[in-house]
């Protein structure tokens, strides 16, 4: 996906420079700026991108917001931005009050990292409170990025947007809450699954014990799902590996000697590093490893060509690169999945090694 990679590209910019970033001036300029570059419009042009447009609010005149963005001559997306270190939903009454004097259907606030979209769903003109989208460069979601694309000057459709708005700002209220019953499940969620299968009294001391195995029976639930996707996604069901031969065995994971487990971290890792390389190489040619003792990453599928390993498996974390040579691997410990940007140079070397 052309538009996630330039994201992901984005993202490494605002972590390489958010230090010397001192100034919301310098937020937009270096952030915000090249995010609306890449949606396709033209920050260049004064026409297509305006800058510190005029909105006058009823007595208050002179205000400004800080993009307009125009497409045949119409508003169609206003940007508000704040200071990097900012909260992106801290401001969202100044930009209530430039929606409802503007003619564009959808508005952003923005610290440069978060992006959070605006519509008018509940009442016309009038800006919603919470946003429909929110697209933060930190944490990229697919689905969230196929939402973007509507955005960009080549595939925007008003209607389309509208069409898909609204359910994406129910899906999110709904999945919130959904989040909450998990941390915490609700007497309301315990009484319903409770009384399908318990015939008994649900007395208070009965009540507090079956919120907490509600709460673990969710969890464990979750979690063996997303296990189970991330192993059909790695390919792990047919492919565990052979140190010693470099050579892949197909193994049944039901047999108890086998035990692989890929954690979310391991699998954000693998994306970050992805990420680096598709500066190089083509994605197809980066592939995922999991083993009991690391998750490495693999030049061509090829357990001699290794790229990086993560150790994370223990009380610290390493990242074990190759730049030196396959045999001469180096750990080098890992405080955030961020650092691992640090080792751009490396892991290119690796790849020019082969």
């Amino acid at each position: 996906m052309e538009l996630k990679l330039k994201l992901e590209q984005l993202h490494q910019r605002v972590n390489g420079l958010k230090d010397q970033i001192n100034t919301e001036e310098a937020t937009k300029n270096a952030f915000v700026m090249p995010f609306i570059q890449i949606l396709g419009y033209d920050i260049f042009n004064p026409t297509e991108v305006v800058p510190e447009h005029i909105c006058d609010i009823g007595t208050k005149k002179g205000e400004k917001v800080d993009y307009v963005i125009r497409k045949n001559d119409e508003p169609i997306l206003i940007f508000e931005c704040k200071h990097w270190k900012e909260n992106a939903d801290a401001h969202n009454s100044q930009l209530h009050r430039y929606y409802h004097v503007s003619k564009a259907r959808f508005g952003v606030l923005t610290n440069g990292t978060v992006y959070n979209f605006y519509a008018d769903l509940e009442k016309p003109n009038i800006m919603d409170e919470k946003p429909f989208l929110t697209i933060d460069i930190e944490d990229l979601k697919d689905s969230s990025i196929k939402i973007l694309e509507s955005f960009t000057k080549t595939e925007y459709n008003l209607e389309t947007i509208l069409d898909s708005a609204e359910a994406l700002k129910y899906i999110k209220a709904i999945r919130k809450e959904f989040e909450k019953e998990i941390e915490n499940p609700s007497d309301e969620l315990v009484k319903l699954l409770v009384n399908r299968f318990f015939d008994k009294p649900l007395i208070a001391s009965r009540m507090i014990a079956f919120k907490e195995y509600a709460k673990k029976a969710l969890a464990i639930s979750i979690n063996e799902s997303i296990s189970d996707r991330l192993k059909s996604a790695l390919n792990i069901n047919e492919k565990i590996e052979n140190k010693d031969d470099g050579k892949t065995n197909s193994i049944d994971l039901n047999n108890e000697v086998v035990k692989v487990v890929t954690t979310n971290e391991e699998l954000e890792a693998f994306q970050i590093v992805k990420a680096i390389l598709r500066e190089k190489i083509p994605a197809d040619r980066i592939s995922p490893r999991d083993t009991q003792s690391y998750f490495g990453v693999l030049l061509d599928d090829n357990n001699r060509k290794p790229i990086c390993r993560f150790h994370f498996n223990t009380i610290n974390k390493y990242i074990e690169v190759f730049h030196k040579g396959k045999d001469a691997g180096e750990k080098q410990v890992l405080n955030s999945l961020d650092e691992i940007y640090g080792f751009r140079q490396q892991l290119h070397q690796t790849v020019a090694n082969y």
